[in-house]
């Protein structure tokens, strides 16, 4: 039967120490060199593990059924979640990777992407209400005004308050030109908001005493078009105690996340404050957009891995049929994990969690390296890493999270398709990571209209190129034929005419998966040489079955250049 998500921390540790060498990382930053020690990160480890495991994981299942329940504007979370968030925030969690200037415990970055990994594997529900906390307070951080900050940026990095990202309506989804919330400015320096907003996730639930919403508006005099939006702070509850004019009209009846409250709210005058500078506050939110995003991609790569657990479980004990080479001639039929087809299902999925968990966690070391690093130039480039992995992370493995917690449920036949197993909340669940926080086709978009045709695919060569030359990752015939092909295929793009450009536009998401999976050759690169079984097993697979699709998409783009 269905088991609560368990986290491996000696296998994050693994991956974090020996794959990526990450104290040798912290070691060049002031701000983290007191944390480059093994024991301390292993410490962290397994207390998150423990957490994950003990308290978020065994509710999960209580979420899907329950769910959270809306009844004359107030939102009822499912049993246990409320208390689960208490321990989380008294624990510190939210804070873990927080400026100790601001209250948190300043530890790397990486630290607290295992943790959400971790917590979306367990409890993807649960997990969107503190999901928003890291990129709101990196937003308020860097825009609001020093009076918004000390009144709401302590209860935020601590994780007493959550907040949401106010954006969508219901005739503008991710065409946020469209948006047509208004905010007018009053002779106390505030603004009345007036508007609806839907898809709002934690727009309203008992986790925390307030709720931060950060809300895109026009102002009276704005610009049409995207260019013309604002961003505002509207608290559920105001500074003197009063309510503020915030309704939620409805929770969304969904095909997953049950518990997590997906709500409708109106603005009915409420009162928020101005972040940042009027009509920039499509850049004010993208702070708070990008981390969303990295968040997402943990969230495909966690659920992949809650999936696999329960598929390679119940792999281990369902007897069928005959395996192509008998283990137990005295049983009347072999484990289902001795067949091949399984085997191929389970070892794939293994393969894109691994060396997806090795990006991600690369990722995280990059951001604080562009935070914290004392060389400019290797800040440039940490955040030109960043820029470029985003919308790689959050599209690639949100779509294989579906596609392979699909696989997953196939491994269990019939038993997979009934709710006992839990295999097939999985399914419902993650598959709205691949159209929250910028549908994966915006991020194919993004990485080739925008972050690799404008420079000629300068900053994707230079990446490619360092991972290419990078002695952590052993040279194979297969693995640098694979960077030279996509090497090639920039110096193609670099000489596509107007024409050409415009047909890119349909295979932007084969471009994006052609980059996922060469970024997954120097993930596997690594792994290998540290991990003999890992090599044999999940490594085998990605050279079989992942790593050939690389050819194959490249090919579409070509295919499109040559027909323009």
């Amino acid at each position: 039967m269905s088991q609560p998500y368990r986290p491996d921390p000696d296998a994050a540790a693994h991956h974090l120490l020996r794959v990526l060498d990450a104290t040798a990382v912290w070691r060049q930053l002031p701000a983290l060199a007191e944390h480059a020690d093994p024991d301390l990160v292993r410490q962290v480890l397994r207390e998150a593990a423990t957490f994950v495991h003990e308290v978020v994981a065994p509710l999960n299942r209580v979420g899907d059924e329950v769910g959270a329940r809306w009844h004359d504007g107030a939102v009822t979370m499912p049993p246990g979640f409320r208390e689960a968030y208490q321990a989380f925030w008294h624990g510190g969690w939210p804070a873990l990777s927080a400026p100790t200037a601001l209250g948190g415990q300043g530890l790397p970055v990486a630290l607290a992407f295992v943790l959400y990994e971790w917590l979306s594997a367990a409890n993807h529900a649960w997990t969107m209400a503190p999901g928003l906390l890291h990129g709101a307070v990196e937003c308020l951080r860097h825009h609001a005004s020093d009076e918004l900050q000390a009144r709401y940026l302590p209860p935020l990095v601590s994780g007493e308050w959550l907040a949401t990202m106010a954006l969508t309506e219901p005739q503008a989804g991710s065409d946020l030109g469209l948006l047509r919330t208004r905010a007018t400015p009053c002779a106390d320096g505030s603004y009345r908001i007036e508007g609806t907003k839907i898809f709002i996730s934690g727009g309203e639930h008992d986790l925390t005493d307030n709720i931060v919403h950060l809300v895109l508006a026009r102002l009276p005099d704005a610009p049409a078009g995207a260019k013309g939006l604002t961003l505002l702070l509207a608290p559920k509850w105001l500074p003197d105690g009063q309510r503020n004019a915030i309704a939620c009209e409805r929770v969304e009846d969904k095909m997953g996340l049950h518990g997590s409250p997906t709500c409708v709210l109106r603005f009915d005058g409420a009162t928020g404050w101005l972040v940042g500078q009027p009509h920039q506050g499509l850049a004010a939110m993208f702070v708070m957009m990008n981390a969303a995003r990295l968040h997402v991609a943990l969230q495909g790569i966690g659920l992949l891995d809650a999936a696999w657990q329960k598929a390679h479980a119940y792999a281990l004990e369902r007897r069928q049929m005959r395996a192509p080479q008998r283990r137990d001639p005295t049983q009347p039929a072999d484990p289902i994990i001795e067949h091949p087809a399984v085997q191929r299902l389970l070892d794939t999925q293994r393969a894109w969690i691994d060396t997806g968990r090795v990006l991600a966690y690369h990722t995280a070391l990059q951001l604080d390296v562009a935070h914290h690093h004392p060389n400019a130039d290797v800040r440039r480039a940490a955040h030109t890493w960043c820029a470029l992995a985003t919308p790689v992370l959050k599209a690639a493995w949100t779509e294989q999270a579906f596609l392979g917690a699909s696989d997953c449920l196939q491994v269990f036949g019939g038993h997979g398709y009934v709710r006992e197993w839990g295999i097939e909340q999985i399914v419902r669940d993650v598959r709205v990571t691949m159209i929250y926080e910028g549908t994966n086709e915006i991020q194919a978009h993004d990485l080739l209209l925008r972050k690799t045709l404008p420079d000629r695919g300068a900053a994707l060569r230079a990446t490619l190129e360092g991972l290419r030359d990078d002695p952590g990752a052993p040279a194979t015939p297969t693995w640098h034929a694979g960077v030279q092909r996509m090497l090639a295929l920039l110096d193609r793009l670099a000489a596509a005419s107007d024409a050409q450009r415009q047909a890119l536009h349909p295979v932007a998401s084969d471009f994006l998966r052609a980059v996922a999976i060469t970024l997954m050759g120097w993930a596997r690169a690594r792994l290998g040489a540290t991990d003999a079984t890992w090599d044999a097993g999940a490594g085998a697979a990605f050279d079989r079955w992942v790593w050939p699709r690389q050819g194959w998409h490249c090919g579409l783009v070509e295919q499109a250049l040559a027909q323009a």
